[in-house]
């Protein structure tokens, strides 16, 4: 895993009443959970960046109202048809 180092200034820090070790934690999370909502990344990716697993990465996108499937309805019922027609063929 690659390291990325973000400066911040000290007053930021103190605003936030947060610690540098909770402020990294805290934008680990930010990041993980935009990115996923732009479509960016996947559930898996997003976890890993957060630092949690899959099933607590679920319940961090649903805790910041962030839908877990980005999948359209039409994309699903697509999917659904596909695997239904799979299924017939075997």
């Amino acid at each position: 895993m690659r390291q990325l180092t973000i400066e911040l200034p000290d007053e930021a820090l103190a605003a936030l009443a947060l610690a540098p070790e909770e402020a990294t934690r805290e934008a680990r999370w930010i990041l993980a959970i935009h990115w996923y909502s732009e479509g960016r990344i996947s559930q898996g990716t997003g976890a890993a960046i957060a630092g949690l697993s899959r099933p607590e990465f679920i319940e961090a996108l649903a805790a910041a109202k962030v839908p877990a499937i980005q999948a359209t309805v039409d994309e699903l019922r697509e999917e659904l048809a596909d695997g239904v027609g799979a299924h017939r063929q075997r």
